[in-house]
C-alpha cells in the first residue's frame, strides 16, 4: 500500500509539473534588473521584454531592484519561486565578480538556471571633457602625473566597470579612485556634469553621449573597433596592446525551475534576438550578437564557469571586499 501511495505522488508531482510548463506562461513575467533604470542592462532588458512578449504571448515587466552591484537585485530574483515568472537579468559584474566581493548568502552557479546568453558590450575609455588629454596615451600620462586619483565612476565594487578600472591599474600602472553609483546611468550624468573624471563604461551606456559631443571616448576595449563607433581606436590601436573586455549579459531563473519552463523562455529570447528590428536596435547601441551555438542555456552555464576562473583571481589579487 505505501508503494502505491508513493508511486501515485510521484506521478501526481510529475503531472503537476508538466501541467504547469504546459500553462506557462498564463500571467506577466518579471525580469529584474539589478541596476538604476535608464543603464544599459535596462535599455537592453526592455527591448528584449517587448519582442518576447509576442513569443510568450505575455507581458514582460521590468523591475530595477538596485544595490551592493547588483547583488540585491540577483538576490531576490534568486529567491523567487521556481516557477519562470521571475527572470534574472544581469552581466560579468553582477553573476560572476559579485561571487568574489561580496558575502551573498547564494550561490551563483548552484542556484540559478541559465536561459540564455545575450549580447555582448565592448567597454569604452571615456571622461568629462575638462580632462585636458586627447588620446589615450596623453590619459595615461595625465593619469600618472596627477597628484591625487583621478575620481572614476562605477557601478559598485564589483561591477563591469569597477573590474574594467582595476584592470586598467593593473596594466598602466595608474591609480584611480572609485566612486560608487547605482548604476551606470547616473555615474554617466555625473560624468557629463565634470563630477567626477572618466570611466571605463560600456559603449552602449557612452556611444551616444561620446556621439554628441558631452564627453571624450579614448578607446574601445575590443579587437577590432565597434560598427557603432567606428572613429573610436581600439585599445591595441590606441598604443594599450592587449586590454580586452568585454561585458556580456545573460538571464537566469532559480533553480529547480522546470526544464520545459526554462526552454520556452530561452526559445522567446532567440526569437527576439533574430529579429531584424531588435538586432538593429541593440547593434546601433554598439551591442554584439552571440554566436548561434551560444544560445543554449547550457552554454551560458558554461560560458559563467569559465569566466568565474578567469576573473575572480584578479578580483581576489586587488582585495576587492564588500560585507
Amino acid at each position: 500500500m505505501r508503494r502505491m501511495v508513493l508511486a501515485a505522488l510521484t506521478a501526481l508531482l510529475a503531472f503537476g509539473s508538466t501541467a504547469l510548463a504546459e500553462k506557462f506562461p498564463s500571467r506577466p513575467i518579471t525580469i529584474v534588473v539589478p541596476f538604476a533604470a535608464g543603464g544599459p542592462s535596462d535599455v537592453m532588458a526592455r527591448i528584449l521584454a517587448e519582442r518576447m512578449k509576442t513569443t510568450l504571448g505575455e507581458t514582460l515587466l521590468v523591475e530595477n531592484v538596485t544595490g551592493a552591484g547588483g547583488s540585491i537585485g540577483v538576490g531576490r530574483a534568486l529567491r523567487s519561486p521556481p516557477d519562470g515568472y521571475t527572470v534574472s537579468f544581469g552581466h560579468l559584474g553582477t553573476h560572476v565578480a559579485n561571487g568574489a566581493v561580496y558575502k551573498l548568502g547564494y550561490d551563483l552557479v548552484a542556484d540559478l538556471e541559465p536561459v540564455a546568453l545575450l549580447p555582448s558590450n565592448p567597454m569604452i575609455i571615456v571622461s568629462k571633457n575638462a580632462v585636458p588629454a586627447k588620446t589615450l596615451a596623453e590619459l595615461i600620462a595625465w593619469l600618472k602625473a596627477r597628484p591625487t586619483p583621478a575620481a572614476a565612476g562605477t557601478a559598485g565594487a564589483g561591477s563591469g566597470s569597477h573590474i574594467a578600472g582595476l584592470y586598467l591599474e593593473n596594466v598602466t600602472g595608474t591609480k584611480l579612485q572609485y566612486v560608487p553609483y547605482r548604476g551606470t546611468g547616473p555615474a554617466m550624468n555625473d560624468l557629463v556634469a565634470g563630477q567626477i573624471d572618466l570611466m571605463v563604461d560600456q559603449l552602449s551606456n557612452s556611444i551616444n553621449q561620446v556621439r554628441a559631443g558631452n564627453i571624450r571616448g579614448y578607446a574601445v576595449t575590443d579587437t577590432k573597433r565597434a560598427a557603432s563607433a567606428p572613429d573610436i581606436p581600439t585599445t591595441d590601436e590606441a598604443g594599450l596592446s592587449g586590454f580586452h573586455m568585454t561585458l556580456w549579459s545573460g538571464m537566469w531563473v532559480p533553480k529547480g525551475t522546470p526544464g520545459d519552463i526554462v526552454a520556452k523562455l530561452n526559445a522567446a529570447t532567440v526569437d527576439a534576438l533574430n529579429d531584424p528590428a531588435v538586432r538593429k536596435q541593440l547593434e546601433n547601441l554598439g551591442l554584439q550578437m552571440p554566436p548561434t551555438d551560444q544560445l543554449p542555456p547550457q552554454a551560458l552555464g558554461a560560458w559563467q564557469k569559465a569566466e568565474i576562473a578567469k576573473w575572480w583571481p584578479m578580483i581576489k589579487a586587488a582585495n576587492v571586499k564588500v560585507d
